[in-house]
């Protein structure tokens, strides 16, 4: 009697234990809510409205992408004008931290971008021609190029050779299909797209069987094959899991571009490696060593290219380029940089930042509008040239429509809707400041630019230029439908968080004791 007693007794005090200890964090399995610090409700409790609130988390590199922590740095022109330019005044510039690709985008990714479209679009055949690198881009009036224009692009050899004959909007085309791929994958590893659903799209499933992602974002409706995870920490006002991922849930990837001009010169110079590296002591910032000026992205490489004790890297290449008149590669049996036309995406070490290839090889698109650069122009905060600012077109009964790409049409800001705006009076920015009393920028035949407002930006040299344009602070421009064989690109990707990088807190580091110790008086 006295044991069954005892037991019972157990029994009642475990329950009310476990009662007291569920109330105490605020659920019936012990998991305390968090709370609004503004309303006092709380996150997650569908008798308190449901909102949810994703956990702390910073975006994290995509697929092929590459940290670069930013900074300031003086961006132009590193050398004497020889070319006569006038077109790249040296200005400091501070440029926030962002995602780049390690390498160039080779022939063997772009031709999964085709893939993609021969298979989805099966039905548009002018959707693939637009698509297509211009091969004919090998071609010259006195050489034998014929090879590459029929193999460079398609042969196994080359596959992890930079694409080449891309003009500027294809690449731009490229970028906004990588990150659709991209968000697709994520949602069908969810659940929120059903599995099969990127089977069915590549076949013959055209614009309205396609993902994209702002036609997600802003009318998922459109999206067919959407589906909800039996189980998810994403819930409706109802507590049952929510069919729709939204941005703020940090699932989705916040997209591929072309990096700008001053994000790619910032890039390539890896001046990271000129400071000491805070990750390893605590507290430990560094100098500001930014008065440190160099010309070819390899200056300060991390990989101790100039091996003194053995000397057996000095005098190597560092790059691909063209030495002199005729002489691509050197002689037979020592071949200065093993490459007669554009290599592979690795060759080379990396710079301070990882980032192979950033002089040579193949010169790169970015993606601002070219025009002169002078001391007075652009922000010199996050610089950049080619905006044109736009919004999603909404038709006559207020639905958004998909072009035949599948992507959400748009439609120019009118300047009538930001005339009363301080920060921006015009939807167009591309020739702003430029040619104008404020610019200082003055041209013979008149007070705007001969530059057409199609022309854009390429940096860093190629495999058949001369060493001044390997520097990053050179530029040149190009019509954006026109392409070379000297031109590839590679992609960037927005970050949003600490500067310093995951895992670093905003503010600078003090030591526990000196953060927090308070004398007594």
């Amino acid at each position: 009697m006295q044991k069954t007693i005892s037991v019972k007794n157990l029994i009642i005090l475990t329950a009310v234990l476990f009662s007291l200890g569920s109330c105490k964090n605020g659920g019936i399995f012990g998991k305390k809510k968090s709370k609004s610090s503004v309303t006092g409700w709380n996150y997650d409790d569908k008798n308190m409205g449901n909102y949810h609130v994703s956990k702390m988390k910073y975006p994290k590199a995509g697929p092929g992408l590459t940290f670069i922590q930013g900074g300031t740095f003086v961006m132009g022109a590193k050398e004497d004008d020889v070319m006569f330019d006038n077109n790249n005044t040296p200005k400091r510039v501070t440029v926030p931290s962002f995602f780049i690709d390690q390498t160039e985008v080779a022939n063997v990714h772009y031709r999964e971008y085709i893939f993609w479209l021969e298979n989805t679009f099966s039905q548009d055949t002018a959707i693939l021609a637009r698509a297509l690198p211009d091969t004919l881009a090998w071609r010259e009036e006195l050489a034998y190029n014929e090879p590459y224009v029929d193999y460079y692009f398609r042969y196994p050899a080359y596959n992890y050779y930079p694409v080449v004959g891309v003009s500027w909007l294809q690449a731009h085309d490229f970028c906004v299909w990588r990150t659709d791929r991209v968000n697709e994958f994520n949602l069908m590893s969810k659940g929120y797209l059903k599995k099969d659903f990127a089977k069915k799209e590549m076949r013959g499933g055209g614009s309205e069987g396609s993902f994209n992602t702002d036609t997600y974002l802003m009318n998922p409706e459109l999206i067919q094959g959407r589906t909800k995870p039996k189980k998810s920490d994403l819930k409706d006002v109802s507590g049952r899991p929510r069919a729709i991922v939204k941005m703020e849930d940090g699932i989705l990837n916040m997209g591929y571009r072309l990096p700008t001009e001053a994000e790619w010169e910032y890039a390539a110079y890896g001046l990271l490696d000129q400071n000491p590296n805070p990750r390893k002591k605590e507290g430990k910032t560094g100098e500001e060593l930014i008065s440190n000026q160099q010309i070819y992205s390899w200056s300060n490489n991390p990989n101790g290219l100039r091996d003194n004790r053995r000397g057996s890297w000095q005098g190597k290449f560092l790059a691909n380029f063209k030495r002199g008149s005729g002489d691509n590669m050197g002689v037979a049996g020592g071949l200065n940089d093993r490459s007669a036309i554009p290599g592979n995406v690795t060759a080379f070490y990396p710079n301070a930042f990882g980032v192979y290839n950033m002089s040579g090889n193949v010169a790169e698109w970015v993606q601002d509008v070219y025009r002169p650069m002078t001391p007075s122009d652009g922000e010199d905060f996050n610089y950049f040239r080619g905006n044109k600012f736009q919004k999603f077109y909404k038709n006559s009964g207020g639905e958004f429509e998909r072009d035949t790409l599948g992507r959400l049409k748009k439609v120019d800001i009118s300047d009538d809707d930001v005339k009363n705006r301080r920060n921006y009076q015009h939807n167009n920015a591309l020739g702003h400041m430029d040619g104008d009393t404020l610019s200082g920028s003055f041209y013979e035949t008149g007070v705007s630019t001969l530059i057409s407002d199609r022309s854009r930006v390429f940096k860093g040299g190629s495999w058949n230029d001369r060493p001044y344009w390997l520097s990053p602070g050179s530029r040149r421009f190009l019509e954006e439908e026109q392409s070379s064989s000297t031109i590839g690109f590679r992609c960037a990707q927005t970050y949003m968080g600490s500067p310093e990088g995951p895992g670093f807190k905003e503010g600078n580091i003090f030591g526990k004791r000196k953060q927090n110790s308070r004398k007594k008086r």
